[in-house]
């Protein structure tokens, strides 16, 4: 195929802090083609804006971009973060029958939960014991469990949160933890469609917000997970695949077409599209459909270089897991995610455990086999991107995510396994503008309810928006009001 510097003529411009473009705006950009995009561009990455759209003062951004891991289903808190030695000193008694039978009268029980089907999650009252050991690491003294001994080498860059609550006791709390909002409310804008809305881009080639890993399950949110709502379909992740013959469907063209030839249709298509443009300036279909063919055309070879992983060496693939089955494919993706953000993608969603239904994480019954297999899948990788970022300065300016929709219950199901928690559960973050080792709230002594420095989800969506830079109240477009719950608040105890 042949290659040259063609580049179409469309006109696009990424929306920045603050309400939408004016139709002036919207005017301006057109009349100055792609160099005005361009020139856009650049001044929002500076950190210079329409002084219309600023509403208040940003605080100083100390992170560049994020990799979020969200685990699928539900990982157990009691056998990860979150070690709980009286659940195996109380093994087989009721919750009754213990010496804190009062968690059971706490209001927590019913305030803080929204249910699908009435009483289909009840309280598993038989107290089911640990189902690994648990050590400390690093200089902190982090106890975490001994499924992650990888990770455990970076004690000292993690923050983790372990007093985390939401409101679905079903699996709908995978999307609300992405949007802050239970299911029944329908879907709304996620954390990285608002980080896309915020920042616009680092790099005109790639995607702002990409997705890597199976999404979500129409069960539980689908392509919602990812999805930015009435933020208008141009602040969607976009999904990727670590194939670099083929990493986006159907985005190559025809091998029978020049690179010449694809420019000028897309230039052709630019001018009809500025001229909808004049007629139509707040038609944000419109605006999203210009973006994606632009974007489109630099993607073709942006993104095949970006997944390539050829160009990385023996050792990294090593360290990665790339050379053994079992962490392969989330080596593969977090390979990726380092090399995305290395080029500057602002948002990296990573699923894993999707299966379809409700996730693999969810342990239901075979706690332990299930656990143990899945953390060797995902232990390795994870520890060797947070070593790969350290090494090649970028930790300083990424922050990593390692989330859940929920806990498990501290008591028994199905004589194996734990139930859905949504009273209590961990988060664990490090990287750009998080305190290193340290340990943020708490639940109660079997690890039921969240009971000290209580934060519901949005409050990690806070924290990370602030890091970046945004003013976390700001995230709000004219019509569509928030609620306060929507917002969250920073958690500035695991901030540096």
């Amino acid at each position: 195929m042949n290659d040259n510097s063609a580049q179409p003529d469309l006109s696009s411009a990424p929306l920045r802090l603050g309400v939408s473009k004016s139709r002036r705006a919207f005017l301006t950009d057109i009349g100055m083609g792609f160099t005005g995009l361009a020139l856009g561009a650049m001044l929002a990455r500076d950190g210079v804006v329409r002084a219309a759209e600023v509403q208040t003062a940003q605080p100083k951004p100390k992170a560049k971009s994020v990799i979020w891991i969200f685990l699928t289903g539900g990982m157990s808190h009691v056998e990860s973060f979150d070690p709980k030695p009286e659940l195996n000193k109380h093994a087989g008694k009721t919750i009754e029958e213990s010496p804190f039978k009062a968690l059971l009268d706490s209001p927590y029980l019913k305030k803080n939960v929204r249910e699908f089907v009435p009483g289909q999650h009840k309280v598993q009252p038989t107290i089911y014991p640990m189902q690994v050991g648990f050590m400390k690491h690093g200089q902190c003294g982090t106890e975490i469990s001994d499924w992650f001994p990888h990770l455990a080498q970076h004690a000292d860059e993690l923050a983790i949160v372990r007093s985390m609550w939401t409101t679905d006791n079903d699996h709908g709390a995978q999307l609300q933890f992405h949007t802050g909002r239970h299911a029944i409310e329908g879907p709304h804008p996620t954390i990285g469609s608002w980080i896309h809305w915020g920042l616009g881009s680092l790099n005109d080639n790639l995607p702002s917000f990409c997705v890597l890993g199976t999404p979500l399950a129409d069960c539980c949110g689908g392509v919602q997970g990812h999805g930015a709502n009435y933020l208008g379909p141009e602040h969607a992740g976009i999904q990727l695949s670590t194939d670099p013959a083929n990493p986006l469907p159907f985005a190559q063209p025809d091998k029978t077409v020049f690179r010449e030839e694809q420019a000028a249709e897309f230039a052709l298509l630019g001018k009809l599209n500025r001229l909808a443009g004049v007629e139509y300036p707040d038609d944000p279909a419109l605006a999203a459909r210009i973006r994606s063919y632009e974007l489109a055309f630099q993607m073709q070879r942006a993104v095949p270089e970006a997944v390539d992983l050829n160009t990385e060496s023996a050792a990294t693939h090593q360290s990665f897991g790339l050379d053994q089955n079992e962490t392969k494919t989330f080596g593969q993706q977090l390979l990726v995610a380092r090399r995305l953000v290395e080029r500057g993608v602002r948002f990296v969603q990573i699923f894993h455990g999707s299966n379809g239904g409700a996730g693999a994480w969810d342990a239901h019954s075979n706690l332990q086999a299930g656990h143990s297999k899945l953390t060797k899948e995902i232990d390795k990788p994870i520890g060797a991107l947070l070593g790969d970022l350290k090494q090649r300065g970028l930790l300083d300016e990424t922050i990593v995510v390692l989330a859940t929709e929920f806990g498990r219950t501290p008591g028994a199901e199905r004589s194996n396994g734990r139930d859905h928690h949504p009273y209590g559960f961990s988060v664990a973050l490090a990287g750009g503008g998080i305190k290193g080792g340290v340990v943020h709230g708490g639940t109660d002594e079997l690890g039921f309810h969240a009971a000290e420095h209580r934060h519901y989800v949005t409050d990690i969506h806070a924290t990370i928006f602030h890091l970046l830079g945004l003013e976390h109240r700001q995230m709000e477009i004219p019509g569509r009001k928030r609620l306060d719950l929507d917002f969250g608040q920073p958690i500035r105890q695991i901030m540096a």
